[in-house]
């Protein structure tokens, strides 16, 4: 069984005891966290589609660690001919969790 859930703007296909990374959460270690917008439903084959979201389906998932940093990402800004260079650098934050149940 796999659901289509969103979490924090972002869509993420999910099944039991998966791990993942999504947007920091900013919660503890060992937290629970719900998400109760389920977008789409798959068991064994029942598909179950949402308008826009399905009624009374959630999941629950488990906050393994609460800050990963992401790699870096640098920006670099320039004029050609006019002196201008600016670099800057960013390091997204991520939290990782694991999908303890599924309740379509």
């Amino acid at each position: 069984m796999y659901v289509i859930v969103e979490i924090q703007g972002q869509q993420f296909k999910v099944e039991k005891d998966q791990k993942l990374f999504v947007h920091h959460l900013g919660g503890e270690e060992g937290a629970k966290v719900e998400f109760d917008r389920v977008l789409l439903a798959d068991n064994e084959g029942t598909v179950t589609i949402g308008a826009p979201v399905i009624a009374g389906a959630k999941v629950v998932a488990e906050i393994v660690q609460p800050l990963v940093k992401g790699d870096k990402v640098l920006v670099f800004h320039k004029k050609r001919r006019k002196g201008y260079r600016k670099l800057n650098g960013h390091r997204q934050q991520f939290s990782q969790i694991v999908i303890k149940d599924i309740q379509a």
